[in-house]
């Protein structure tokens, strides 16, 4: 399956796996290990065995590291993530 990215990445876009791991620069287990650890958001599920991650969250985790931000300050602005996907579901 051809998972390249069409057209240009906005807040609402949907990433999957390997897009993900070309934005991060990480593969499968080390994305899945900064899961576990914190340090990137859980993907959201799509299907019953499809799931992706939103573009803005991992484009914040990106620019969070460049910004030079630590372990500790990228694992609050997960949470922050995290907790605005809630919001964003309460206000539809």
């Amino acid at each position: 399956m051809d998972h390249k990215q069409h057209g240009p990445v906005t807040g609402a876009t949907i990433l999957r796996r390997r897009q993900v791991e070309a934005a991060t620069g990480d593969k499968r287990s080390t994305l899945y290990l900064r899961i576990s650890q914190g340090l990137l958001p859980a993907p959201v599920r799509l299907g019953p065995r499809t799931v992706g991650w939103p573009a803005r969250e991992i484009v914040a985790v990106n620019e969070a590291r460049i910004a030079g931000a630590t372990d500790d300050e990228v694992r609050a602005l997960v949470q922050r993530l995290r907790a605005a996907r809630g919001n964003i579901a309460t206000e539809a």
